[in-house]
C-alpha cells in the first residue's frame, strides 16, 4: 500500500504552507484522488486559510469538518484528563476515513504554538507514525548561516533516525537568496534528499484584508480585489502633506492616518493616481472617523474607489502597534501569493527525483488539474515569450501576474504605458520581468509597416496604409510573432474572433502542407480530457476540409498528452445512414485515413457510440475508437459550438480555447467572456505549442 506524506514544521515559522501547496500540486498531477488532513486546527476556525485553498483550488469533494481531526481545544482537553491514546485513536479513525477514498492523503502538522495540546515537533513525528505517513519536514533557514542551516538539518536527522520515522526528503525554507546556493552546496551529499527554497518576503507580508479581519476593521471603501493588496510597509502620518509625502517613496503603503486629516487622505489618493508617484496599499483612518462626504466625493471622482479605507476604532497608536504586529498568510483569495509560492518551489526542487521518491505508478486518469499542471511543465521546460496585445485589461492584467510570479513564460503586453501602469497600479499587481510596448510609439513601427507593406502590396496597400495598420494592437503583436520579437499571440479578451486571427491569415499564414487553419477545445471533465474540433473557426466544412481538421486535431492531442483516438461525428455510425451530409463525412473519414494511415479515425459516428463502450458493441463492434474516443471532429461549427457550450455548463467542464491549429506560428483566440484562469491556460498552450516552431 502506497504510503501517504506528513509535512510537518521543525520549528516555528518555518513556512510549511508554500510545501504543501506544492506538494498538492505535484500530487494532483500524477493522480485523481489527492486527499487532504489536518490532525488538529485551531480551535475558532475549523476550516482554516490552507483547508480553504484545499477545498477552493483543488476540489475536494469533502466537507471541512471531515479534513480534520480534533480541535485544539479538545486536544488540550484531552490530554488534562490523561487521554492522549484515546486523542490519537481519534485521529487516526478520521485519517484512515480519507485514506480509504483517496490514492493518496497530504497531512499538514500541527503549528507550534503555547497552549496546553502538544504543537511541537515530537507530536507530529509520532503522529507520522502512527498514520503510516513517509515524513517532510520544513526547516528555517531564515536568520542562519550557510553553517548554521547545515548544522540544523543534520541534527534533525540524527533525531529523527532515533524516532524510527519513514523519511521521504527534507526542505530548508526562507533562506536569504544570497546564500541558497552555498547551502545547497553543502547539503548536497546529505543522506536525504534536501531542497533549499529562498527566502520570497512577499509571502510573510499581510494583505490589507489580513489585517482588516485581524484588528476587526470596518471597511469603509474598496473591493475584495483591493483587500488582497500586499502590504510592503506602513506609515504613519501626523505631520503636514509636503512633508509627509515625501516619505511616500515607495509603493505598497498602508498609511494610518486619523480620520480627520483630510489634507493627508487626499493628497495619499492624488498620489496613488499620478503616474510615476508610489502606489499605496490603502488608507487605515483611526478614531473610527470616516472621511468627509465631500472628501469621498473626490475620491470618486479620481476613480480611485478600489483603494481600500479600513476604519480602525483605536487611536493611532494603538493601531500602528496592532498593525505591526499582524502576520501575512497565504490566502485562497491571494492569487498572486499562491502563484509566487508554487513558482519558487517548483524553481527550487528537482521534480523528477521527488516523484521518483514517491515511488506511485501514474494513474491514466486525467483530471483538469493533472492537465493544467502538465501543460506548466512543459512551458517551463522551454521558455517562450508570448505578447498579450489588450494591456490594459483588468483581466489580461491579472493573468500577466500569475504568469510571472510563477514564471512560466516571458511576456510583453501591448498599450500605452502609463495607461497599463496606471491599471497595474489601481489593481495593486505584480508585474516583475514584464515589457510593456507601445504600438504607436515603438521603434519597431518602421520596421514593421515596411514588412506589412511587402506582404500587402499586391492587394494595393500603400505604405503609408500600413503605418496605420500596424498601429492596430492585433496587426502589431502579429508582427512580432512574425519577425520573432516574440513566440506567440494571445488575444480576443476584448475584441472579436475576427480582429484577432485575420491579421495572421495576412501576415503568419498557414503551416506547408495545411489546407486551412482550424482549431479545438481541450474539454476538461472531471476525470478525462477530450479534445472538440473545430468548433469556432469554420461553418461548413466540406470533406478534404473536414479531413483536415481530424488530422490537424489528432496532431494536436497527441502534442498535449492526449492519445488521440478520433471520432468523425454524423447522425448515422457506420454504414447504416445514407444522405448528403453522411456522406460528406464518410469521404472526410476516408480521405483522412488515405493521408494518414498511422492515426485511428472512425467515422461517421455518433457520439454516444464513440463515448460508450456499451453501445459500440452494438453498433460498431471492433472499433479501436468506438466506446472510447477521446477527439471529436464535428461535421460543422453550428454542432460543434452548440455541443461544447453544452457540455461545458451541464457537465461542468473546464473548456480550454479555442486553440488554433494550422497556422505557422501559434496565436489564439479568447473568449470575450474569458476568466483569468482561461487566459493563463492558453498563454501556457500557446508557449508549448511554440516549442515546436522552435
Amino acid at each position: 500500500m502506497f504510503h501517504s506524506i506528513y509535512i510537518a514544521g521543525a520549528e516555528p515559522r518555518s513556512g510549511k504552507s508554500m510545501v504543501v501547496l506544492g506538494m498538492l500540486e505535484l500530487l494532483t498531477a500524477k493522480m485523481p484522488k489527492v486527499g487532504f488532513f489536518r490532525p488538529i486546527v485551531a480551535q475558532d476556525q475549523v476550516s482554516d486559510a490552507l483547508t480553504d485553498i484545499v477545498l477552493q483550488r483543488y476540489k475536494s469533494d469533502l466537507p471541512p469538518a471531515a479534513l480534520y481531526g480534533v480541535t485544539q481545544d479538545r486536544a488540550a482537553k484531552m490530554i488534562a484528563h490523561h487521554q492522549y491514546e484515546d486523542l490519537l485513536k481519534t485521529i487516526v479513525e478520521k485519517y484512515k476515513a480519507i485514506e480509504q477514498t483517496h490514492d493518496i492523503v497530504v497531512c499538514v502538522g500541527s503549528d507550534f504554538s503555547d497552549d496546553a495540546a502538544p504543537m511541537g515537533l515530537d507530536f507530529n513525528v509520532e503522529l507520522a507514525n502512527a498514520l503510516g505517513c513517509r515524513l517532510l519536514p520544513v526547516l528555517r533557514g531564515h536568520g542562519r548561516t550557510p553553517a548554521d542551516t547545515v548544522d540544523a538539518v543534520l541534527l534533525l536527522e540524527e533525531y529523527l533516525e532515533g524516532q524510527k520515522c519513514d523519511l521521504l526528503a527534507l526542505f530548508v525554507n526562507r533562506v536569504d537568496p544570497a546564500i541558497v546556493a552555498a547551502v545547497r552546496e553543502q547539503l548536497a551529499e546529505a543522506t536525504v534528499p534536501c531542497y533549499v527554497l529562498p527566502e520570497r518576503s512577499m509571502l510573510g507580508k499581510p494583505t490589507v484584508g489580513e489585517i482588516a479581519r485581524t484588528l476587526n476593521c470596518n471597511t469603509f471603501s474598496g473591493d475584495d480585489a483591493s483587500l488582497n493588496h500586499v502590504v510592503e510597509n506602513f506609515k504613519i502620518a501626523a505631520m503636514p502633506v509636503d512633508e509627509f509625502l515625501d516619505h511616500l517613496e515607495e509603493s505598497g503603503s498602508l498609511v494610518i492616518v486619523p480620520g480627520s486629516r483630510s489634507d493627508i487622505v487626499m493628497a495619499c489618493l492624488a498620489c496613488h493616481a499620478a503616474v510615476g508617484t508610489p502606489s499605496l496599499a490603502g488608507l487605515l483612518l483611526t478614531g473610527n472617523d470616516e472621511p468627509a462626504a465631500s472628501v469621498m466625493r473626490v475620491v470618486q471622482g479620481l476613480q480611485v474607489s478600489r483603494v481600500p479605507i479600513l476604519l480602525s476604532p483605536w487611536d493611532t497608536f494603538t493601531t500602528a502597534m496592532k498593525v505591526a504586529e499582524v502576520e501575512g498568510g497565504i490566502l485562497p483569495s491571494d492569487a498572486g501569493k499562491i502563484a509566487l509560492a508554487l513558482g519558487t518551489l517548483e524553481s527550487s526542487v528537482d521534480i523528477q527525483q521527488l516523484s521518483r521518491l514517491l515511488a506511485r505508478k501514474s494513474s491514466q486518469r486525467k483530471t483538469p488539474l493533472m492537465f493544467e499542471y502538465e501543460l506548466i511543465q512543459r512551458a517551463k521546460a522551454q521558455r517562450k515569450h508570448i505578447v498579450l496585445p489588450e494591456g490594459d485589461d483588468e483581466r489580461i492584467l491579472r493573468a500577466a501576474e500569475i504568469i510571472s510570479l510563477r514564471n512560466v513564460v516571458g511576456l510583453t503586453l501591448l498599450g500605452n504605458a502609463q495607461r497599463v501602469r496606471q491599471r497595474q497600479q489601481q489593481f495593486g499587481l505584480q508585474l516583475r520581468g514584464v515589457n510593456i510596448v507601445d504600438p504607436e510609439t515603438s521603434p519597431w513601427l518602421p520596421e514593421f509597416a515596411q514588412t506589412y507593406y511587402a506582404l500587402r502590396k499586391h492587394k494595393g496597400i500603400s505604405l503609408e496604409m500600413a503605418t496605420d495598420t500596424v498601429q492596430d494592437i492585433s496587426y502589431f503583436g502579429t508582427l512580432m510573432v512574425h519577425l520573432g520579437y516574440a513566440d506567440g499571440m494571445v488575444s480576443g479578451a476584448a475584441h472579436t474572433t475576427q480582429h484577432t486571427i485575420r491579421p495572421a491569415f495576412e501576415i503568419i499564414k498557414t503551416r506547408p502542407g495545411t489546407a486551412l487553419v482550424s482549431s479545438v477545445f481541450f474539454m476538461c471533465l472531471e476525470d478525462r480530457v477530450l479534445v472538440y474540433g473545430d468548433c469556432a473557426v469554420n461553418p461548413n466544412p466540406n470533406a478534404e476540409q473536414l479531413a483536415d481538421i481530424a488530422i490537424a486535431s489528432s496532431d494536436t492531442a497527441q502534442r498535449f498528452g492526449v492519445e488521440p483516438l478520433t471520432a468523425m461525428l454524423s447522425y448515422s455510425t457506420g454504414e447504416s445512414g445514407k444522405g448528403a451530409d453522411v456522406e460528406r463525412v464518410r469521404e472526410a473519414a476516408r480521405i483522412a485515413h488515405a493521408r494518414r494511415p498511422d492515426l485511428k479515425i472512425e467515422g461517421p459516428i455518433q457520439y454516444d457510440a464513440a463515448v460508450d463502450a456499451a453501445v459500440a458493441r452494438s453498433k460498431l463492434p471492433g472499433s479501436e475508437v468506438a466506446g472510447h474516443a477521446t477527439v471529436f471532429i464535428f461535421p460543422d461549427l453550428n454542432t460543434g459550438n452548440n455541443t461544447y457550450k453544452a457540455v461545458q455548463r451541464s457537465a461542468n467542464a473546464i473548456a480550454i480555447g479555442p486553440v488554433l491549429q494550422g497556422l505557422n506560428k501559434p496565436v489564439n483566440d479568447l473568449s470575450r467572456g474569458c476568466l483569468v484562469p482561461d487566459i493563463v491556460n492558453t498563454v501556457v498552450i500557446t508557449a508549448v505549442q511554440a516549442q515546436r516552431e522552435a
